[in-house]
């Protein structure tokens, strides 16, 4: 029998594994039950993939979207590597041939949704074939803990009791310490072996800005990279179709995906941008978790999401070929006030409440730090990061200029100790300030003698200050639903005069913006074959009814257009391309790069 080595060679065309993969392989082709968290892009799906071949019999996988099933079974179809999905929208025809190969033996991987593989008749079905792995995708749906909670993911541990011998597998590319315990917990996974890769992605640079005339941004930013491919996060339905109208208005390759679209217009959406026939795709959460294209160069949130979970796994949708990909996030107080009053009137209460409220103030102290947030986004997930400066978020490439600002840190700290009490940062600064608010009124707050002491500076200017404060232990937040701002004693040192503190300086001109890498890292000639090779890969790919990906990456039309290989060996020592792909593709890809 091949080695994973040899089949990673055979059916990936790739002769060296990712980190991790082949210690997790390893535990699952040992029998252990695994939990596996890699970054998106990281290879979480190779790791149930290669072992299927190895096992034999049937891998069964839970996958929580059809589209993403579809992209899957298209992709290891076009491998040779026999697989199904089983979802609504198969018909009788459909449904009896996946049945057949079931009976037959032939099928080596089986997707399904955690709705239909708790059915009675599913299982009755599944209980008569040689079931060797169990993989559960998106494993943090089973989470309260996590972003994306879904209570049928919890009936998945009766899999445990109608297979106790089947080794399972569970994965995911965003789990902070708390969610991977619950995960283990929930599905009952006994002495698991957990892989825990890093979550820091490299070739992702963040940049948060703020939020102003947002369509006046993206026309700009997308004008700079026109045929690039880059999805923009929205709020609100709404807000996906009116930035798509504006940025075709202006003659973009964009549209809108929400779930208020008919299904045929999400699936022409999806397959148009797959395709690469639409340049920008304007949605709602409801995009993105099938979507497996490698080129997406951009990212952006036109407005915060509720969690850094969702932020962390959107922006990973970016560069998944590992090349330099953007993520910017347009940012407002506003915005984050709607939120916070969204997951107030949820219908949530007690724990899941308080849960919901601090993932959303991390989301923002990711926002608001003038640290580095690369930083501060690892640390989120457990993870520590070794450098002050990553050199690739924004905070660090172009660092707020940070002055001595004592005596305004002192004017802060000494209207927060002033307080009948712990307060909100709003009515903090309308007390320094001098506002007539009714608050400041109904609390007596306008006889305080640090009333109106602070009218020299802006509001703004108070929230920055306020926030970098908190970040350095000056100040403390604390409660969920209405957070408060306290002194610590670090900030008693500060009044009594025994530390002194260094603040961001007063903005005073707009955001430069980062330098961006060439477009390809190729020479003229090459960059031209390499744009007539996409072109065949996307003849070849509409013929066929897949996409374009599937064919091969970008990268491995790079490493052609750079190397301009002349024969089969040649290709062959290209990444991504084995004995499969260059006997379908080879002839038609060596024709083409000779011409060029």
């Amino acid at each position: 029998m091949d080695t994973a080595k040899e089949l990673l060679q055979k059916y990936w065309g790739h002769t060296a594994f990712r980190p991790l993969q082949q210690e997790i392989i390893g535990s699952v082709l040992a029998g252990n039950d695994t939990l596996a968290i890699l970054a998106t892009g990281g290879g979480k799906s190779l790791c149930y993939q290669l072992p299927a071949l190895r096992l034999g019999g049937l891998t069964l996988v839970i996958s929580p979207l059809i589209a993403l099933m579809k992209d899957q079974v298209d992709d290891l179809n076009r491998r040779g590597i026999p697989a199904a999905a089983w979802n609504s929208s198969l018909d009788s025809r459909d449904r009896a041939r996946i049945e057949g190969s079931l009976r037959d033996g032939t099928l080596r991987l089986l997707f399904v949704s955690p709705e239909r593989c708790v059915q009675a008749a599913f299982l009755k079905t599944l209980a008569t074939c040689p079931v060797r792995l169990i993989a559960i995708d998106e494993a943090h749906c089973i989470s309260a803990w996590g972003h994306n909670f879904r209570p049928e993911y919890r009936q998945l541990a009766q899999l445990r009791k109608i297979f106790p011998d089947v080794p399972l597998i569970a994965l995911t590319a965003t789990a902070t310490p708390e969610v991977r315990k619950d995960i283990v917990q929930q599905l009952g996974l006994l002495r698991a072996k957990e892989f825990v890769g890093s979550f820091n992605r490299t070739n992702l640079q963040y940049r948060v800005t703020e939020k102003k005339n947002p369509l006046v941004f993206l026309s700009n930013y997308i004008g700079q990279h026109r045929t690039q491919a880059g999805i923009i996060y929205c709020l609100s339905r709404n807000e996906a179709g009116e930035i798509a109208l504006g940025l075709k208005k202006k003659g973009f390759r964009a549209a809108a995906y929400h779930a208020g679209l008919p299904p045929s217009a999400r699936v022409a959406v999806q397959d148009a941008f797959l395709k690469g026939d639409v340049d920008v795709v304007c949605a709602t959460v409801a995009f993105g978790m099938g979507i497996d294209k490698p080129d997406v160069r951009f990212v952006i949130h036109a407005s915060l999401p509720r969690t850094l979970e969702a932020y962390y796994q959107e922006t990973g949708r970016a560069g998944r070929d590992c090349q330099y990909s953007e993520c910017i996030l347009l940012y407002s107080k506003g915005d984050a006030a709607r939120l916070r009053s969204f997951i107030s009137h949820d219908s949530l209460s007690g724990t899941n409440l308080k849960i919901a409220l601090a993932k959303l103030q991390a989301m923002t102290d990711f926002c608001e730090t003038t640290g580095c947030r690369r930083h501060n986004l690892l640390r989120y997930f457990g993870e520590a990061y070794p450098a002050d400066n990553c050199g690739s978020c924004d905070t660090c490439s172009s660092p707020p200029d940070m002055a001595d600002c004592t005596a305004a840190a002192r004017l802060v700290a000494g209207c927060v100790q002033a307080m009948p009490g712990r307060f909100g940062t709003e009515l903090i600064i309308d007390v320094l300030r001098g506002s007539k608010g009714e608050k400041v009124r109904q609390y007596g707050l306008d006889g305080l003698a640090v009333y109106g002491t602070g009218k020299k500076y802006s509001k703004g200017q108070y929230r920055t200050w306020i926030a970098e404060l908190v970040r350095q232990g000056f100040l403390e937040r604390s409660g969920d639903q209405y957070p408060v701002i306290g002194l610590t004693g670090k900030g008693r040192e500060l009044l009594n005069g025994r530390l002194r503190a260094m603040l961001p300086a007063p903005e005073t001109g707009p955001v430069k913006d980062a330098d961006v890498p060439a477009d390809t890292g190729l020479n003229n000639d090459a960059r031209d074959l390499f744009l007539r090779l996409k072109d065949l890969r996307k003849e070849i790919a509409g013929k066929q009814g897949v996409q374009p990906y599937m064919i091969f990456p970008d990268r491995s039309l790079k490493e052609m257009a750079a190397s301009r290989p002349g024969d089969r060996e040649g290709l062959l020592a290209i990444t991504g391309v084995g004995p499969f792909k260059l006997a379908r593709y080879g002839p038609v890809f060596l024709e083409a790069i000779r011409a060029g």
